[in-house]
């Protein structure tokens, strides 16, 4: 007999990374790059840009583009995920505080 998978629910990337045994740094990760993520889509969607226009404006490869689109980054680094932001025209403001 199967076992059923149990579902878990979060809200943010801090209590997906605690459900996930990662620690407090990788939780900071997610969510950084998370929220990079979405900016690029949000803009990328606005604009109305194609993946190989995108490509072609941050000197990147249109399949690089398109894990970007998917939210398919485990292979793409956050440097390039800047330099595609950078390139459609919007900076990034990184703000520190204390951990709780």
């Amino acid at each position: 007999m199967k076992k059923k998978a149990k579902l878990t629910t979060t809200k943010n990337a801090a209590e997906l990374a605690e459900v996930l045994g990662l620690g407090r740094a990788d939780g900071i990760e997610l969510a950084v790059r998370s929220a990079l993520n979405t900016k690029i889509i949000q803009v990328v969607e606005k604009r109305k840009l194609t993946h190989a226009a995108v490509a072609a404006l941050a000197h990147t490869s249109r399949t690089r583009v398109t894990a970007i689109m998917s939210r398919n980054t485990k292979d793409i680094s956050t440097d390039l995920m800047l330099r595609v932001l950078g390139a459609l025209g919007v900076t990034a403001k990184v703000t520190f505080g204390r951990a709780a």
